[in-house]
């Protein structure tokens, strides 16, 4: 055996995997970044804490001297000392006006840090869901292709609401009565240390029945939340194809199939309610027999003066008190393992790793003109997946690129490449002249104007959702641009003109005047390559032709990379290259290409009808 080895097996067991994190100290890790910029609230919140705290602590005080005096008034003997007083009209008075300051105080500092960690509680909430939010737009494409757009959102919207919740409603009560139970532990062990073993006894075993509950409530929080999200995912993916289910009559089915995943989630949220629950009675149990024995031995030891009847009124009260805590966390225990189980995917979420890295001494894209070169090019969209195979290519600046093939060969990789929407896996992708992975990725992509066969659009009023391609631009400059993607006689027809606000996805909108508004905001960006990705596909001939003189302002004097299977844009462009199982098979001036029947290219512009679907070819 080597000393490496040697060393290694002294250290531990061979393979041993490392503790896993608990989900509640990644949830505060989580939580911890934001509490900085709230020290001052947070400091008031606990000056008011810690008041409700001490009138808490002097509550009962009242209450014994009355006892007390009044025992002394009837005759009892009370050997302990302490302060005596007279059963009094002043003395009672006096008591009763002291717990009625207590109580105003008390209501008023517990008041004031309710209010206090209920402001830091939705500040951070606020802060941590724009983090999350912040973060998961910058993870790679790779990530929103695997990841579900419904549990996504769930864990932004609802799992942080539930921490928030948690926090204010649970944790702060638990907070204070844990402080309040500390102190009163040791007021009563100053009053009697063998009645306050009792205390002790009762707290040792509520910690052995949680230890024993809280992992299986736990478990059964984080499955239903999990079943959540994933109820999440179902919604919103039927809301999104509602056409289709409809036009399908899939209601039923889906319906069907919605209801069991709610039943099963039903199931574990009520699995991890009946544990808390059995917890929560367990605890009751346990306090009262506590307060039994308290109350027996308590009254033994009045009777053989070794504390006054009034020492017992606030040892009683303070058991009472000081037992809240454990019946607070018994009672919460369901919803803090939920909480947990919300910060976990919350956290899931935070430590996602983009697989797109941007380098420490990232440069910035400063070319004008910037040319793109494939150089070996392989990618793909995963681990075990290839799309592209050592593609070599270059497209020199102002060029006109038309990518042709079979669905599936590659196109939209070869343009996520250029946006940097993912790195090949071997070989590299040069814009300008640098590799793409030395360039800040905001830099390259603010080179670049893309549009899609369903490009979105927001919201918004028009005049936005223009003003998105370039958010410093005027009005005019926005108006200019629509006017050049023809879209400026429509806008003004609408009922707000460029201030219509746009229903969901612009449904109001037909799919031609959809089209025009993202050209519009495509001419607005001023970006020197263009990639228009199946930018006519679906279009009746009327809107065709508006959206291709669109696209001709758009593409002047600028790169573009057409991926297309219109034959009108394909045959305007400089160059054709066509695509096959990730590799170009073929490329050429279109004029050229036409010339040979036997090309892929001339075959496919004899066998073109409108709208009909590209089929892959066979060629000997």
């Amino acid at each position: 055996m080597s000393t490496t080895a040697r060393h290694a097996g002294g250290r531990g067991a061979p393979g041993r995997e490392p503790k896993p994190e608990s989900g509640l100290r990644r949830t505060l890790r989580c939580v911890r970044p934001h509490l900085k910029g709230h020290r001052l609230l947070m400091a008031g919140g606990f000056v008011a804490l810690a008041a409700d705290v001490l009138f808490r602590l002097l509550e009962p005080w009242p209450v014994k001297l009355v006892v007390d005096a009044v025992s002394r008034s009837l005759g009892a003997t009370l050997r302990k000392p302490g302060p005596s007083m007279d059963a009094s009209l002043e003395t009672l008075l006096l008591c009763g006006g002291a717990i009625v300051v207590i109580s105003v105080v008390r209501a008023i500092a517990n008041y004031w840090s309710a209010i206090a960690f209920a402001l830091i509680g939705s500040r951070i909430a606020a802060d941590l869901r724009a983090r999350t939010f912040r973060h998961v737009q910058s993870l790679s494409m790779r990530h929103h292709t695997r990841a579900s757009s419904g549990d996504t959102v769930q864990r932004l919207v609802g799992d942080v609401s539930r921490l928030q919740e948690v926090a204010v409603t649970a944790g702060l009560p638990l907070l204070g009565n844990m402080v309040t139970l500390v102190a009163m532990t040791g007021i009563m062990v100053w009053l009697d240390p063998l009645l306050a073993l009792v205390v002790f006894f009762a707290g040792g075993a509520f910690v052995l029945l949680s230890h024993r509950s809280s992992p299986s409530i736990t478990v059964a929080a984080r499955r239903s939340r999990k079943g959540e999200g994933a109820l999440a995912t179902t919604a919103a993916q039927t809301l999104n194809a509602m056409r289709e289910v409809q036009a399908y009559g899939l209601e039923d089915t889906i319906s069907d199939d919605f209801r069991s995943s709610n039943k099963q989630t039903l199931g574990t949220g009520v699995v991890a309610l009946r544990l808390a629950a059995a917890l929560e009675r367990r605890t009751d149990v346990l306090i009262g027999v506590a307060t039994a024995i308290v109350l027996a031995g308590g009254g033994m030891r009045v009777l053989d003066h070794s504390i006054t009847p009034g020492d017992l009124v606030v040892f009683l009260t303070y058991l009472k008190t000081g037992m809240k805590p454990l019946k607070d966390l018994a009672k919460q225990t369901s919803r803090i393992a939920r909480a947990t189980a919300s910060g976990e995917r919350v956290a899931d979420l935070l430590e996602a790793q983009t697989d797109l890295p941007e380098a420490a001494d990232a440069c910035v894209l400063s070319s004008a003109h910037p040319d793109i070169v494939f150089d070996d090019v392989t990618a793909g969209h995963g681990e075990g997946t290839t799309v592209l195979h050592g593609i070599n290519l270059s497209v020199p600046a102002g060029e006109h690129l038309a990518i042709l093939g079979p669905s599936g060969a590659g196109k939209s990789t070869l343009a996520s490449l250029i946006l940097r929407m993912i790195d090949p896996t071997s070989g590299a992708v040069l814009v300008g002249g640098s590799d793409l992975r030395e360039l800040k990725i905001a830099s390259v992509r603010s080179h670049v104007s893309i549009l899609l066969q369903d490009s979105v659009l927001f919201g918004t009023t028009v005049r936005d959702n223009i003003r998105f391609g370039r958010l410093d631009a005027t009005d005019e400059e926005i108006e200019n641009a629509a006017a050049l993607a023809q879209a400026d006689a429509f806008i003004r027809s609408l009922p707000e003109g460029y201030d219509t606000v746009l229903g969901e996805a612009a449904k109001d909108l037909s799919g031609g005047q959809r089209q025009r508004i993202a050209i519009a905001r495509a001419i607005l960006r001023q970006a020197p390559i263009v990639i228009l990705d199946e930018a006519t596909a679906g279009l009746d001939p009327a809107s065709r032709e508006s959206v291709l003189e669109a696209l001709a302002a758009l593409t002047r004097d600028r790169t573009s990379i057409t991926i297309t299977h219109d034959e009108h844009s394909a045959r305007s462009c400089d160059r054709v290259i066509w695509l096959e199982d990730g590799r170009i098979v073929e490329e050429g001036r279109p004029d050229e290409l036409l010339q040979d029947p036997e090309t892929r290219f001339a075959r496919w512009m004899g066998d073109q009808d409108p709208g009909r679907p590209l089929e892959r070819l066979e060629v000997p």
